[in-house]
């Protein structure tokens, strides 16, 4: 069973309510407001949110009587067990306690003080509010800037490090005085450490690494959860950041992006492993209460044949979940989905191969409010490409590409794709149809079976595109995803990314694309940006795409600014990129040693294009080229 919470609405946003009372500042509180509950307890609902409440919080030791709504639609309705009665109900009722579900609750309880029983106890949820210290907007308690939280896989143990970096764009917007709250989660669920960060006053760089907690706090090996909290925040409410996994040897190195702080009822994209590797999906419980035994569980991708985790994993707790364990068959490329019912955040899955390499990737949230659009076959005609998933081709002389369509709705029962190979200069090269795959098609494209020896790229680089093609018929609701997976030809070191399609560089807009970070659609610029990974690893590479739905500027107008660890910019270099083409650049090689030393720790490059929407991937190179990471850049 699901967690009965709301949690992300792409028209309505974020619900911050299940944030707020599964805070883990909140938690311990939680828990004692119920124990505190004395006698028969009427439970009045005013604003709908009982039902979360009860999902994270065990309401069994309370003996709740009766239920009362507000809203006159609402009576009748099932709730914790009950009818709901209207709460002029509450008057003729002999109960010792109401508990009023809601925070700030100081004029709901004044509404019905008439109404409760000579010698009750009327309490709301004030109890479990963080301090105001903590609030950004403390006037509103369930303003959704007061929650800009997130989650990270962190770890620190058996020689594997994680370091999370991001930069305080939340300046931007024009906050002042902007600090993290942070808390480590050890893997049985129990606090390790919490603090305090205060951040500079400008766009600084920000780096919580793994090994630096680790002896600020005298802590064991551990493998867990940083829980991230924002306080002072403005204009984005997402804590977004990059994820190194690094570790002693230079051949342990990859990279993830942030965890989506919305947890989903599903999640898709999980590789099956191919043979010789293990593959573990990280649940880890983003909720004050317990995940029960047979509430999380894998299937192969159109099967509804799901095998459970017979097993509980505790509040805030992580379980290393193999996937062999449930699905012993399954085999790349295979891809499997994830039953997680709203008990976590968007999870990382690990890779081991035979020869000791491991990397992280992330899975993504299958959507289950999206419809089959038949109008997105009808606008090609004025969006062109329409929807766009762009990834990068890397030099075929050193890397392998493979490319693995993946459902991310739960009615996709068809996927109409077709991938378009481009070189740097956006010249096509080669033509793929995959055709109307099945929601259970395992069909992965081998770059190296439509580009025998590099031909086309010549040993450069270039860029894949899948689009929609309904040749062969289907249905598309503009949520396209894929795997993209890179082998390095030497080493056999692997990184894989996964992300979905939008619209790129067209004045017209359908649906709110092309997207912008901020304002209305369409977005027609860019901000993107890139960690430098300074002191694990050798050098820092990016690959820049210029997607364009429909025809754009020929050219788009780059800068790459370098700053350093305070935000002041160190140096900027300007680039140009050909529209339907990609740029493959490497710090190293574009600005000077003394310039990076400049930006030190914490330092980044922000890419800004005024002109054009661009797309990025960014990745570490190890020492003596032993690994490579890869992942999707964020903009802000």
């Amino acid at each position: 069973m699901a967690l009965d919470i709301d949690t992300f609405s792409n028209v309505k946003g974020g619900f911050p309510f299940f944030k707020a009372v599964g805070h883990p500042q909140a938690a311990a509180k939680g828990r004692a407001l119920i124990a505190g509950l004395k006698g028969k307890v009427a439970v009045y609902d005013p604003l709908g949110f009982a039902r979360p409440f009860a999902a994270l919080y065990d309401l069994s030791s309370a003996d709740v009587a009766c239920v009362f709504v507000q809203d006159i639609e609402r009576v009748g309705e099932s709730l914790l067990g009950h009818r709901a009665q209207p709460v002029t109900d509450l008057a003729g009722t002999e109960i010792a306690t109401v508990l009023v579900v809601a925070v700030d609750a100081a004029q709901i309880m004044d509404q019905i003080r008439h109404l409760v029983p000579d010698g009750a106890v009327l309490t709301g949820l004030d109890g479990m509010r963080l301090d105001d210290a903590m609030m950004t907007n403390p006037r509103a308690y369930l303003d959704p800037i007061n929650f800009a939280t997130n989650f990270a896989f962190f770890r620190d143990a058996d020689g594997h490090h994680t370091r999370l970096t991001t930069a305080n764009y939340w300046h931007g917007y024009g906050a002042g005085d902007v600090r993290l709250w942070l808390h480590l989660i050890g893997g049985d669920g129990a606090a390790l450490a919490s603090w305090e960060e205060p951040l500079i006053a400008a766009p600084a760089g920000i780096v919580i690494d793994s090994r630096a907690v680790r002896r600020r706090f005298g802590l064991r090996d551990f493998v867990g959860q940083l829980f991230v909290h924002v306080i002072g925040a403005r204009g984005h409410d997402v804590v977004k950041y990059a994820l190194d996994t690094y570790g002693d040897s230079p051949q342990v190195l990859s990279c993830t992006h942030d965890a989506n702080a919305w947890p989903s009822d599903r999640f898709a994209g999980l590789p099956a492993p191919c043979a010789g590797e293990a593959v573990v999906l990280w649940v880890q419980n983003s909720h004050p209460c317990a995940i029960p035994p047979g509430s999380v569980g894998l299937n192969l991708m159109g099967s509804d044949d799901v095998a459970w985790l017979d097993q509980p994993v505790a509040p805030f707790a992580s379980h290393a979940l193999d996937v062999a364990t449930l699905l012993p068959d399954a085999r790349w490329p295979q891809q499997i989905e994830v039953r997680a019912g709203k008990h976590f955040v968007r999870p990382r899955y690990e890779i081991a191969t035979a020869q000791g390499r491991s990397r992280i990737a992330h899975v993504n949230v299958e959507r289950g409010d999206l419809e089959p659009d038949p109008r997105i076959a009808e606008i090609g005609n004025l969006l062109g490409k329409g929807y766009i998933l762009p990834a990068p081709v890397l030099p075929p002389e050193y890397f392998r590409t493979s490319v693995l369509p993946t459902p991310m709705a739960t009615s996709q029962a068809t996927l109409p794709v077709a991938a378009t190979i481009f070189d740097h200069d956006g010249r096509e090269v080669a033509h793929h149809k995959f055709g109307c795959l099945e929601r259970a098609h395992d069909s992965a494209l081998e770059l190296d079976d439509l580009l025998p020896g590099g031909n086309g790229l010549a040993g450069k680089f270039g860029h894949v595109e899948l689009t929609y093609d309904f040749a062969d018929g289907g249905e598309a609701d503009g949520w396209l995803h894929a795997i993209f997976r890179y082998e390095d030809r030497k080493t056999g070191h692997a990184a894989e990314t996964s992300f979905g399609a939008h619209m790129f560089n067209s004045v017209l807009v359908y649906r709110g694309e092309p997207q912008s970070y901020a304002g209305r659609a369409p977005g027609l610029s860019t901000r993107l940006f890139l960690r430098l990974g300074t002191g694990i690893a050798e050098d820092t590479f990016c690959h820049l795409i210029y997607p364009a739905s429909t025809p754009w500027h020929a050219a788009s107008a780059t800068t790459l600014v370098l700053h350093d660890n305070g935000g002041e910019p160190v140096a900027e270099r300007e680039v140009a990129i050909p529209c339907g083409g990609s740029l493959l650049w490497y710090a190293g090689e574009t600005f000077s040693a003394d310039e990076i030393a400049r930006a030190g720790e914490g330092g980044y490059v922000l890419v800004r294009d005024a002109t054009c929407r661009l797309f990025g991937y960014h990745g570490l190179v190890a020492a003596d080229g032993q690994a490579f990471s890869l992942d999707h850049m964020f903009g802000f």
